[in-house]
């Protein structure tokens, strides 16, 4: 039998770490058991009830066809308006692409912008598929290294140390994953003016803005209005099924954006755009930040809790849903560690093995996105499980 040939592309491009650990939290549910998950970054919470019904509606309406594959003017439109809503700005809908899930935004912006061999600076630990999408049109991540020093974010002069002739962009996320660290509006402005003098595009993941606890997270666009920005309804408007987002981009660049969305993907799913119309009511806003509440809630009881069973997180991460730990107390194999908690006491967290290469090994994440009897539930598993690891 002929054996088959990949693309050279594929074996640079990591499997999520994380999913293995998800497979065995599965396979231990199978069996009978409790398994609490802290792995994945997804909101416990169901879609909001008037999305749902938005959808029920668009739904016996018919609404089932293709749309223009820059999305719905009507939420393109909607998106524009709450960007003036919470932020203060004039945004011409024009602008705004809907697509399918943040992942769509971050595949247009990789496509449009970076040429083979081209580099992107981005912070490590990060997101890994931007990585990933980087190298699937040929491009390359420049991993920058940071630590609770920087708030795990990239600082103008990291910026320029690691900028090279074949730099092309800078590829930063506020809140920040695994982090949840937010830059500040002066932080944004330092990084996009540095990015424009070196001749470089600044990409600014957004994608879980709405979800700050004690503070409101700036938008670039507020201070860099030819920025582009990645944002998606998964996080604070609880979609993630739906495989929606959107993407803000310099009005020269829809033309071609467009030309790229109908190719790559013709449109963002139809019936999504119906319901997340109802997104920006008052009704399911109100909904939204009442949930923001209560992530606010189990950040506040699961951040001291591990700090005390010997995790060390200097810093208190104001976005999101996750706390990146050092865990180099409990060694220098993390992935061991996640082993150890999932099958001694069923609690699933993620290796920072995922996040990049930098002490990736002696890192960790938990996601709060559970509720608050369950997380007391994981901290005193995780309490039993670190009095049976080895050293401790």
């Amino acid at each position: 039998m002929l054996k088959q040939r990949w693309a050279q592309r594929i074996g640079d491009i990591e499997p999520f770490h994380v999913m293995a650990v998800l497979e065995r939290a599965k396979a231990l549910q199978a069996q009978g058991h409790d398994v609490i998950h802290m792995e994945i970054g997804e909101p416990d919470f169901t879609t909001p009830e008037p999305i749902m019904r938005a959808a029920q509606a668009a739904l016996a309406a018919g609404h089932t066809s293709y749309t223009p594959a820059l999305g719905l003017p009507a939420l393109r439109e909607a998106v524009a308006a709450f960007y003036q809503q919470r932020h203060g700005i004039d945004l011409d809908p024009r602008r705004v692409v809907i697509t399918p899930g943040g992942s769509g935004a971050l595949l247009l912006v990789s496509a449009l912008l970076v040429d083979a061999g081209a580099r992107v600076l981005m912070a490590d630990p990060a997101y890994p598929c931007n990585r990933h999408f980087l190298r699937l049109v040929e491009g390359r991540a420049t991993l920058i290294p940071t630590g609770p020093d920087s708030d795990y974010q990239l600082t103008p002069q990291m910026i320029e140390q690691h900028w090279s002739a074949d730099s092309v962009a800078v590829l930063s996320a506020s809140p920040a994953n695994p982090s949840g660290s937010v830059l500040s509006r002066e932080q944004l402005r330092a990084m996009a003016d540095t990015t424009r003098r070196l001749g470089g595009q600044l990409i600014v993941d957004e994608i879980y803005h709405g979800l700050t606890y004690g503070c409101e997270a700036a938008s670039v666009l507020e201070v860099a209005p030819d920025a582009w920005v990645l944002n998606s309804f998964s996080k604070y408007f609880g979609m993630t099924g739906w495989r929606l987002g959107w993407l803000v981009a310099p009005e020269e660049a829809v033309p071609e954006l467009e030309k790229l969305a109908q190719n790559l993907y013709i449109c963002a799913p139809h019936l999504s755009q119906q319901a997340a119309l109802a997104a920006f009511s008052e009704e399911t806003l109100a909904i939204c930040e009442a949930r923001r509440e209560a992530f606010h809630q189990r950040r506040d009881f699961l951040l001291p809790v591990l700090r005390e069973l010997g995790f060390r997180i200097p810093n208190t991460p104001a976005g999101a849903f996750y706390l990146y730990a050092d865990s180099s107390a409990f060694g220098a194999d993390s992935q061991q560690l996640c082993r150890h908690l999932i099958e001694t006491e069923h609690v699933a967290i993620t290796p920072g093995l995922d996040f990049g290469q930098h002490r990736a090994a002696e890192h960790v994440r938990f996601a709060y996105a559970n509720s608050l009897p369950r997380l007391e539930q994981a901290a005193e598993r995780i309490a039993r499980a670190l009095g049976s690891w080895p050293g401790c």
